[in-house]
């Protein structure tokens, strides 16, 4: 099964500036585990770059990304736009 989800990342920004990031990609993992209804998460380099991209205090306020299930894992990658 395999769908596309834009996720918004402005309740993140509640955080500290210097957790965003870190918290961001937490909230990824819990935003797809909800949402797809699976244990086990595997989130690409790309979305990891794309959130850290401009530092770990200026995150983006939301990122689509492509959540693909195989056998009971989730490989969660960036969407080519």
């Amino acid at each position: 099964m395999e769908r596309i989800y834009t996720i918004p990342l402005r309740d993140v920004k509640r955080v500290p500036r210097q957790k965003r990031a870190a918290k961001s990609i937490r909230y990824i993992r819990e935003f797809i585990e909800k949402h797809m209804k699976a244990d086990d998460v595997v989130i690409d380099m790309g979305v990891n770059e794309k959130i850290w991209e401009r530092g770990r205090e200026k995150i983006p306020s939301k990122i689509k990304v492509r959540a693909v299930e195989e056998d009971g894992t989730v490989e969660v990658t960036l969407v080519e736009e």
